[in-house]
This record gives structure tokens, sequence and C-alpha cells, in this order.
């Protein structure tokens, strides 16, 4: 059974993650001091070698993706952008720590969505469409490997909810520029909606073997 390996990456650092502020739809470019991390990562790390890069439409993603990727193809994805996080978009934690709509988004759920926002139910069908529009390119194009770039909270929900195994949410946190590589088939996808997770990437040149 012929299957399609997809490098799921988390972009870099912007302004807003040195804030500590929410982003979701807000388009922040990367840092100076977050493509620099990108750059070091290059030398520490080597990246799978793929044959086309799928990106969230956020610079904060091309950006990344024209850094770590810089000789490939790169098709934007819609549905890989972050979850809006509604009224609480550019706002700390510390600024929405005494809100009642803050406290109640907190307590979690599916449906619960901030103010205006997205819930997480709705990501999940972001994040199912997104994923069916890249493998169905894949196929078409005959491409085995390729990279996605995109936002933590959308890589974890893909992760968490269409993985296998399955991992809590929690354990599946990474770094900038960092990600998993996982597995599509076919049957797998059609029969179950579900890939299998490979494990991380980028790799250690120590780890690269002979």
């Amino acid at each position: 059974m012929r299957g399609y390996r997809l490098s799921l990456i988390r972009h870099g650092r912007t302004i807003a993650n040195d804030r500590g502020i929410y982003i979701g739809k807000t388009d922040y470019p990367l840092s100076d001091g977050g493509r620099s991390e990108l750059l070091a990562k290059l030398d520490e790390f080597t990246y799978p070698k793929v044959q086309r890069v799928y990106s969230s439409p956020l610079k904060r993603c091309t950006e990344t993706a024209e850094i770590l990727f810089s000789h490939r193809e790169m098709l934007l994805v819609d549905d890989l952008r972050e979850l809006d996080f509604g009224d609480f978009e550019e706002k700390s934690i510390d600024e929405l720590i005494n809100r009642e709509d803050y406290k109640q988004w907190l307590k979690g759920g599916i449906d619960n969505s901030p103010p205006h926002g997205e819930s997480l139910s709705e990501l999940s069908l972001r994040s199912f469409k997104a994923l069916e529009e890249v493998v169905m390119d894949m196929m078409r194009e005959d491409l085995s490997h390729c990279a996605v770039i995109t936002h933590s909270g959308v890589m974890t929900n893909m992760l968490a909810c269409f993985g296998i195994p399955k991992y809590n949410p929690n354990q599946l946190a990474c770094n900038i520029g960092e990600g998993y590589e996982v597995l599509v088939t076919a049957q797998l996808w059609q029969q179950a909606q579900a890939f299998e997770i490979l494990g991380r990437v980028p790799y250690r040149y120590d780890e690269m073997g002979d």
C-alpha cells in the first residue's frame, strides 16, 4: 500500500510569542530573533528532503517555509491557519485573567470558543479539510514526502485527533521549527481518518547514522 509522508513543522518565533499574547488570525511576521533561531537550526539539524511545502497563508509560516525549504515549491492551504482567538486576539493572560468569558473558555470543551472566535470542534474540521487537501494533491502529483508548515495549535489538533498511536495533547508540544513526521496511507485514511505518527523532526546529525 502506497504511503505518503508528511513532515509537520511549527513556524518560527514572532514578537507576539515574545510578548506572550494570543495570536491566531493576526498576521505577524517572524521576528529577527525568530529568523536567527531557524537559521541556527539549519546548522544544528538536518531537515527532510521534501518535494513540496504546504503552508498556512500567514506570514510567520510562509517565512518559515522560505528559510527551512528555500528551494522547494510552496502551496498555500487556507485551512492550515491558526485558531481564531476572537476577542482574545493580541491580549495576554494578565489582561484576560479576570474576565469571566476567559475563565469560561479555560474550562475547555470542544464546543467552547472564545467570544467571536473558533471552537476546537471547528478547528478539528478545518484540520481534517487541510489534511484532505494536502493528501489529495500529493496523490494527484505523485509526491511521496512533503512538508506542512503550520501553527502549534493546528499541529497539536491534527496529531491528537487523527494520529496513531494516541497521545495526550500535552505530550505533543514541540519547539519552534520542529515537529513530527507522519505516514498517511489511503486505506487507513479512508477507513479511519487516521495516520501513523512516526517520530520527531528535524533530525540531529548524530542521529542520522552512516
